[in-house]
């Protein structure tokens, strides 16, 4: 009987578990420790090809279908004190734009490289600018439209109280459009830029919030924009009806021609969230199309928190990305973080947190919650720092502003000192996404729950490795095909990369 019960598992079970999910993992080379800087470039030709820089140190691996080495291409030519790498992806070719510091002169160089990560032509300088001696050296960052037929490499400095940002916008030729620049007043300890996106079109478009004092939410929000043959920068100011905001997320429906922000808001100064404001732009009538206020009701507020007041269960909430449909709807999915430092004298707080966000010289906005790989996990000599990434809510909101349905999905991640194997990446296949997100202390285990149109959540087989030690950083993860996923791992002291297929 109990044999014949086995070989029935075996028969019914373990197809649906073989074809669930299949994972490669690559070898992993002894120099690449987990003080490695790197990204995943993407798949070309067939071939994975990821980044990985330590200090001078800069090099491309290349794996074939299997996660084998294929080999490893040194990047002699690129110099000494060279940072900001970025890549933009084709089939069959990549472009590596990279910033290097010579004396008191920054080099924008762009290079065009095959599929081997050999270079199809020499690097190109495609500006300079020369800095004091004390100023920020990474003034440069990339962007390009959803369809990347449009490149644009934009430099931002904030000296004497002024905003300066110069912009260069190309075609998926490397060919310059055109060159444009934009001067303002600023003042850094009240204002905000940021969320720097490239419509399909050649269109810029990013988000401005300004603080009615220093330590307050933001009372005040624009939507600037510049078409590709237009000079000057437009503001729309944007009417919040006496309510503050934070961490405004802006996205491009290119399929609509439509700019899409959403911020959580407060009625009060540094209050409670409230709320989630959508605000929707649409290029094609040059006018607002939709400016929504949506309340946040107790019942889901009950579920999105443990334990507390309900008047405080999203305060910690942030806004992580925003999926657009067809129709012109999108489904937008936040995360509950915190952390807490002991040892050290800096208390979690939010508005510090959104709003610690400037280097000494420049002043330039960045994202808090990038997702890039911290080497180390970003110790301090403060104290032990405990990170927290727990609930997952999903609002499908509809092309009107309207909350079709919200979900939340439960977990519960904290480790000291380190966040690489926390909080969770998405991946969309088959008008689902999946949420993933390790669901085990050890990291080896990851939870797969998929999400579809209407709602629905569905429990996939959870992803193991087959192997023991192998720990996934699910959060830095990259999808490169319409099933296929590769997933950042550490192997002991070691970091290596998975390949896993749906």
């Amino acid at each position: 009987m109990n044999r014949f019960c086995y070989i029935l598992f075996v028969l019914l079970f373990v197809p649906v578990m073989l074809s669930a999910q299949s994972i490669k993992f690559s070898d992993y080379d002894r120099e690449d420790t987990r003080d490695m800087n790197f990204e995943i470039i993407g798949k070309l030709n067939n071939t994975i090809l990821v980044y990985k820089n330590i200090r001078y140190n800069h090099k491309i691996s290349i794996y074939d279908n299997e996660m084998n080495t294929l080999g490893v291409v040194k990047l002699d030519f690129v110099p000494d004190r060279t940072f900001n790498m970025d890549f933009v992806v084709y089939p069959d070719f990549f472009y590596m734009i990279y910033q290097y510091q010579k004396g008191r002169i920054l080099h924008c160089m762009v290079v065009k490289m095959d599929a081997n990560a050999k270079m199809i032509n020499e690097p190109v300088e495609v500006d300079t600018t020369q800095i004091p001696v004390m100023a920020d050296n990474k003034i440069y960052s990339t962007i390009f439209s959803e369809d990347r037929q449009k490149i644009m490499i934009f430099k931002i400095q904030t000296r004497y109280q002024k905003f300066n940002m110069t912009t260069l916008l190309y075609d998926n030729q490397f060919n310059l459009i055109n060159k444009n620049r934009h001067v303002t007043d600023y003042n850094e300890r009240k204002e905000n830029f940021g969320n720097f996106l490239l419509a399909n079109d050649g269109g810029l478009a990013f988000t401005y919030d300004k603080q009615s004092g220093y330590r307050d939410n933001s009372n005040a929000l624009s939507l600037v924009t510049k078409e590709p043959a237009q000079h000057t920068f437009t503001y729309q100011n944007i009417d919040l009806g006496e309510r503050y905001i934070d961490e405004p997320k802006l996205k491009i429906d290119n399929l609509n021609r439509r700019y899409i922000i959403n911020t959580f808001y407060y009625k009060k100064n540094r209050g409670s969230i409230e709320g989630l404001f959508t605000y929707v732009w649409d290029k094609d009538k040059g006018k607002s199309s939709l400016s929504e206020f949506t309340e946040l009701y107790d019942s889901l507020r009950a579920e999105a928190k443990r334990d507390g007041s309900l008047r405080f269960a999203f305060d910690n909430f942030f806004i992580r990305q925003v999926v657009v449909k067809k129709d012109g709807g999108f489904i937008l999915t936040a995360e509950d973080f915190t952390k807490d430092t002991r040892g050290g004298n800096t208390p979690w707080n939010r508005y510090d947190y959104l709003y610690n966000r400037y280097s000494s010289s420049s002043g330039y906005y960045y994202d808090p919650y990038s997702g890039y790989y911290r080497p180390y996990g970003g110790f301090n000599n403060q104290g032990i720092t405990t990170y927290y990434y727990e609930n997952i809510v999903v609002f499908s909101i509809n092309k009107d502003g309207k909350t079709e349905w919200s979900k939340i999905i439960q977990k519960e991640q904290f480790d000291d000192n380190d966040d690489n194997f926390m909080s969770f990446s998405t991946m969309t296949s088959g008008g689902e996404i999946h949420f993933l997100f390790n669901s085990d202390r050890k990291y080896q285990v990851i939870s797969d729950q998929s999400i579809a149109l209407d709602g629905t959540i569905k429990r996939n087989p959870t992803l193991k490795s087959p192997q023991r030690g192998y720990e996934f950083m699910p959060k830095h993860s990259k999808q490169v095909g319409a099933r296929q996923l590769i997933i950042p791992c550490a192997y002991r002291n070691n970091v290596c990369f998975a390949r896993i297929d749906f």
